[in-house]
């Protein structure tokens, strides 16, 4: 009986060593589109301090939604229409994104959100749809369960770190959040084969590569630093105040200044300005 057990605990230990790294860069990989969605949305409240704390409780939300889908995946999974409702609402950020006003340089932003309580939902239910597709990958690599829950909670940890990260370069790379809503795209019509035929899905591979291609042309353009000076600019505006000619002029030196210059020359030292006969 104790043989027994050890060859399975020993069997399961080797399984697990060789399946974890898989799991992790899958949820890596899977992250990536999710991460930028996340970032975005995070973007539409003010300050930092309202992002941070938008994505720290969206996330906490989504942790709790993710260990619920994949405890019930097995019951979830019967029903195409979580699937296809996953999709809608994938695509319909996408929609929402590139149907948005753009601004003065032409690039579209998602929404804004007027408290932290406004972009939490959003969050939450964004991880979710994502869920849906990595969750369902994680299950057809193992069918333990604490496994796929030990790569949804290394997905959740990635997922943080890594939109922390992207909202830094959404302001720094041009075509990213772009880039980022077309691979959302991609994993909404993913879903959306799945549901219709299991034949049509494209391999993960093929998806690896397309989301690597998609965030390359993403990263190819960093944003002009003229375009940061025009909103420097635009923002002196809404404070009143725009720097003008007579900015760069200095002031005539007053009084005061002129006698306390004055006073720290050394005494009796003649200034060659004031003597128009020097000593030979």
């Amino acid at each position: 009986m104790l043989d027994s057990l050890l060859d399975i605990s020993t069997n399961l230990g080797i399984d697990t060593l060789l399946l974890l790294p898989v799991l992790i860069a899958l949820e890596a990989v899977l992250s990536a589109d999710n991460a930028i969605a996340l970032a975005a949305i995070a973007q539409g409240l003010e300050s930092e301090q309202q992002q941070q704390r938008a994505l720290n409780v969206g996330l906490v939300a989504a942790f709790a939604l993710r260990m619920l889908l994949i405890l019930t995946a097995s019951w979830v999974l019967r029903f195409w229409q979580f699937e296809v409702a996953g999709a809608l609402y994938l695509l319909w950020l996408v929609y929402q994104h590139f149907t948005a006003a753009e601004d003065e340089s032409h690039h579209h932003h998602g929404p804004r959100f007027a408290s932290v309580w406004q972009a939490v939902p959003t969050i939450a239910l964004t991880d979710l749809a994502f869920s849906l597709d990595s969750v369902t990958t994680a299950i057809a690599l193992s069918r333990d369960v604490w496994v796929v829950l030990l790569g949804g909670t290394i997905g959740i940890l990635t997922l943080r770190f890594m939109a922390q990260l992207f909202i830094r370069w959404l302001d720094e790379y041009e075509y990213l959040e772009d880039a980022g809503f077309i691979t959302v795209a991609f994993v909404g019509i993913r879903l959306l084969l799945r549901v219709a035929n299991d034949n049509l899905v494209p391999p993960q591979w093929l998806m690896v590569v397309l989301i690597a291609g998609i965030f390359a042309w993403g990263f190819s353009k960093k944003t002009q630093p003229e375009a940061a000076a025009e909103t420097a600019v635009d923002t002196a505006s809404q404070n009143g105040h725009l720097p003008s000619e007579n900015d760069s002029l200095a002031a005539p030196p007053s009084a005061s200044s002129t006698a306390a210059e004055a006073s720290r020359q050394p005494a009796g030292v003649i200034s060659l300005e004031n003597d128009a006969n020097p000593a030979e």
